[in-house]
């Protein structure tokens, strides 16, 4: 688990005090919102500009489309879960461009 936050912690008095405090109301917690129902690590990557601007392009036109706002992370992780649930052996892949064609090959589009 890479995520140390996700780690469960034993409440101390001050938090206790806290909850105490306020037994109907429930306090906000500073930050956004959790919306991940699983562990998680934050990573850094390095994209080219063209593509970012190709997944603003398809996040746009599912927003265009059916109302949905999706974002960059959401599509990175749907391609990266979609690869790994497809089977496709890895192991033989050289490099990233003959990774990139076999992955475009197997979405039935052939790579430029």
């Amino acid at each position: 688990m890479y995520n140390p936050r996700a780690v469960p912690h034993t409440p101390t008095d001050r938090t206790l005090r806290n909850r105490t405090a306020l037994p109907t109301q429930r306090r906000a917690r500073p930050g956004r919102p959790p919306v991940h129902h699983e562990t998680w690590s934050k990573v850094s990557v390095v994209l080219f500009d063209r593509q970012i601007h190709d997944l603003d392009r398809l996040t746009r036109g599912t927003r265009d489309r059916n109302g949905k706002a999706m974002n960059r992370a959401e599509v990175i992780r749907a391609l990266i879960d979609g690869l790994i649930e497809s089977g496709m052996d890895l192991a033989d892949a050289s490099s990233e461009a003959t990774l990139r064609a076999r992955v475009a090959r197997r979405l039935g589009t052939p790579y430029r």
